[in-house]
Order: C-alpha cells, then sequence, then structure tokens
C-alpha cells in the first residue's frame, strides 16, 4: 500500500514585534527589531485532515501585548476544514499559543507527548520563570480531556497516521514534539518550536525561552536530519514562511502558505 502524500497549511493568526536581543541569546548587539508570526498549521490528504496545534485565544494574545489577527480554529475554514469535524490534533507542546483553544475541537483527540503532560503537572512549574509560557487552564483542559479518554500519550518517536510521525525534539520545553510529514516533495518536518526561525536551526542560534540549552541545539541537528534538506523544514513562527511559499489562492496571501510544496525563494 502506498504511503499517502499530504498536503501542509501554515496559517497565521497573530503577530508580535519584537526585538533579536529578547528573541535570542546573543543576538544583534544593536538590538534590531523582529518580528514573529505565530501559525496554526494543518495537513490534509484526500480523506483525511489533521490540525497541529491551536494557538491562543483573543484575551490571552491581548494580556502578553500580542496582535490577534483571526480565531485560529476559524481560520481553518481558510483551507476547508471545520474545527468541529476535526478528529485529530497534534499538541506540539503546552505553551500558551499552541494550546490554547483546546475547547474549540469537540470530536478530537489530542496527541501530546509524555514528557510534556509530566512536565506541566509536575515540580517544574513550581518554578515561576519556567511556567511563565503556560497557562493553567490550559492544562487543566488538556487534564480534563485525558480523563474524557481522548488523549493519545506518545513517548519519543511514534506514527500518528502512515505518512505521519511525531519526534521528541526537548530543549524550548520538556516534552516538545515536531512532525514528519510525507509529501509529493520528499520528507516535510513541520518543526513548531523545535525552530522558531530559519537562521535558528540554519546557525544554531539559541532561542532565549528554553527548559535545556543543550537539548535546544541538538534539536535543530536532529530536525535537520529528519528532513530531507534544510528547504524541507517549517519553522514555527519565522514570518518568512510566508514569503517563501505561495498561498493557495492570490486572496490568501500573506495569511495561509502552502509548505508542502517546494520554497519560492
Amino acid at each position: 500500500m502506498n504511503t499517502p502524500e499530504y498536503e501542509i497549511y501554515a496559517i497565521k493568526y497573530a503577530e508580535r514585534m519584537g526585538t533579536r536581543g529578547s528573541i535570542f541569546i546573543g543576538g544583534d548587539p544593536h538590538d534590531a527589531p523582529l518580528a514573529m508570526d505565530y501559525f496554526v498549521w494543518v495537513i490534509k490528504s484526500a480523506t483525511r485532515a489533521f490540525v497541529v496545534d491551536v494557538g491562543f485565544g483573543q484575551a490571552e494574545g491581548e494580556r502578553r501585548g500580542r496582535t490577534f489577527l483571526r480565531c485560529p480554529a476559524e481560520s481553518l475554514k481558510l483551507v476547508g476544514v471545520d474545527a468541529n469535524d476535526v478528529e485529530d490534533v497534534i499538541i506540539t507542546h503546552m505553551h500558551y499559543d499552541h494550546a490554547g483553544n483546546i475547547d474549540k475541537f469537540p470530536k478530537a483527540r489530542f496527541h501530546i507527548q509524555d514528557a510534556e503532560m509530566s512536565y506541566v503537572t509536575g515540580r517544574a512549574m513550581t518554578h515561576k520563570v519556567l511556567r511563565h509560557s503556560f497557562v493553567l487552564s490550559d492544562v487543566t483542559d488538556m487534564v480534563g480531556m485525558v480523563f474524557h479518554d481522548r488523549v493519545d500519550f506518545h513517548d519519543g518517536e511514534d506514527r500518528i497516521a502512515p505518512g505521519i510521525s511525531v519526534h521528541h525534539v526537548p530543549g524550548h520545553c520538556r516534552g516538545l514534539q515536531s512532525l514528519t510529514v510525507n509529501t509529493a516533495r520528499g520528507t516535510v518536518v513541520v518543526a513548531s518550536d523545535a525552530a522558531h526561525y530559519y537562521e535558528g536551526y540554519l546557525d544554531e542560534i539559541p532561542f532565549s525561552t528554553h527548559e535545556d540549552l543543550f537539548g535546544m541545539l541538538e534539536g535543530y541537528r536532529k530536525i535537520r536530519k529528519l528532513a530531507d534538506s534544510d528547504d524541507h523544514i517549517v519553522p514555527g513562527h519565522d514570518p518568512k514562511v510566508l514569503k517563501r511559499y505561495p498561498a493557495p489562492s492570490p486572496d490568501l496571501e500573506g495569511i495561509v502558505a502552502r509548505v508542502d510544496v517546494a520554497p519560492t525563494s
């Protein structure tokens, strides 16, 4: 049986303007501005759709100074997916910008690493600096999903479906997972926050928010091994994603990029 080939869409739902000095460790000494985009991703075959991460809500985004552009769950309709019908949601990690709309997916099973669930419900959360990027209600929502038999746990590398696998890439946080996806152009890595920006993994520049700096740097090398080439890696927050990949239609320029095809630059 042939492995399915998937389309992959990156959908921008929010943005902010930061500085290199605050985003990267050892960033630009002049502390130049650096934009950050916030995405959710959709992986589609002819018969099935998977959602990767669910973003944050408007109130949480505004509390953290982010510019909220559109509801992540509603934005899935831009690529023909209704959140009410989604059966599988892969949560790459439980940070506020990836796990804030769990309740908007009434039929979904949620895929998460064992290490991440242990991390956000354990001793690490007694440290304020470590829990800063998490939201209590997101964590309790996920615990609720566990008690309603709607969570699939993964321990390291695991197959979600033919042609889609998750890979544990700790560093940014304890239980971060990236995905490998079979596409017409080969194996694409949906890195999520294993690589926030292209220059992060290409130049091995660490992101400022991390649980394990060594693990993060090793993670850059791991995703490069998983992908068919560096051009097959889709970083989690880089505005260049929307510039390097085509929109599925002219009206979605700057909002949606189809990242299973070859980049144009």
